[in-house]
């Protein structure tokens, strides 16, 4: 997994401001906005395509993108929304994944893409699935994640896999169905499940890898014990001083305290946080940057 961004919606550093984050020669305090690239051995998706998609694609190299996941519809997790053409011709449509609210202002904003009439080449192809429960993308099973972000109520998600067995490194064989009730994949390469049943519930046989958490002014207790004990928590952290709309560090750090993950990594990071305040943090909780790759 690689962070493509951990900034907020104006990005860090910000246009004519002249702090001490903003103006810092260490290369981690420059963050575009929030979004994270995964890649598994099946198929790699990413998680938002913010205003500055295009610069983290080209700056980490992605040749491949088999679907985009989306938190929710503001401006600066949707915007470089087109940029996903290149990898949408190279595989004849882009699987799009999202709330019911979340894909109708996709709709509503890229209508020129979702207006299936059009057949310029090359153009984005969007392949629509709302989403009302869990689902999986190759081998990971999604879960999402509701969550407060100010008024608004949008996705985190959490990410599983099946554990393997010590002895053959087979796959756990039971398959999804019987464990969570949800539906069969829909297509031979489970690449297009879409809707696959409204039970929040991780199987017994999976292994929670990452909840991520990038908008959000609080986590509900629900949340926390559906995620309570992942191996990594990327989890919204704006600044110190609270925040009507998303987490301070002290809320992030109580979040974490209460979930009991691995690892944490802020995200959403604004420019009144400086990367040297990691320094501070608890062990194992970490100050996530543009870059940063994780293996899992």
């Amino acid at each position: 997994m690689t962070f493509l961004g951990t900034g907020t919606s104006q990005g860090v550093p910000m246009i004519g401001c002249d702090c001490d984050v903003c103006l810092s020669p260490d290369p981690r305090d420059n963050r575009l906005r929030s979004s994270i690239h995964i890649e598994t051995p099946e198929c790699s998706w990413v998680v938002d395509t913010g205003t500055d998609f295009r610069t983290q694609a080209l700056r980490e190299d992605i040749r491949k993108v088999d679907a985009v996941v989306f938190t929710h519809s503001h401006t600066d997790h949707i915007m470089g929304f087109d940029d996903l053409r290149r990898f949408s011709h190279a595989r004849g449509s882009m699987p799009v994944y999202a709330s019911a609210e979340t894909m109708r202002d996709l709709e509503r904003v890229f209508r020129f893409a979702f207006n299936t009439s059009n057949p310029v080449p090359y153009y984005l192809k969007p392949e629509p699935h709302v989403i009302d429960g869990p689902f999986q993308l190759g081998e990971t099973f999604i879960t999402p994640l509701p969550v407060p972000h100010g008024d608004s109520m949008v996705n985190g998600y959490l990410f599983s896999r099946a554990r393997v067995w010590n002895t053959d490194l087979q796959s756990v064989p039971r398959k999804l169905s019987e464990e969570c009730h949800v539906g069969e994949p829909e297509t031979p390469d489970r690449m297009s499940v879409g809707r696959t049943g409204k039970t929040a519930c991780v199987p017994d046989t999976h292994e929670k890898l990452v909840a991520y958490l990038s908008d959000c002014s609080a986590v509900p207790d629900a949340i926390v014990d559906l995620i309570s004990g992942v191996k990594v928590l990327i989890i919204d952290a704006l600044r110190d001083k609270p925040h009507p709309t998303h987490l301070s560090v002290g809320q992030a750090l109580e979040a974490a305290a209460r979930v009991k993950p691995g690892d944490t990594y802020f995200t959403h990071i604004c420019h009144d946080l400086p990367q040297s305040a990691e320094s501070r943090l608890p062990a194992h909780t970490h100050i996530a940057y543009d870059g940063l790759k994780l293996g899992l």
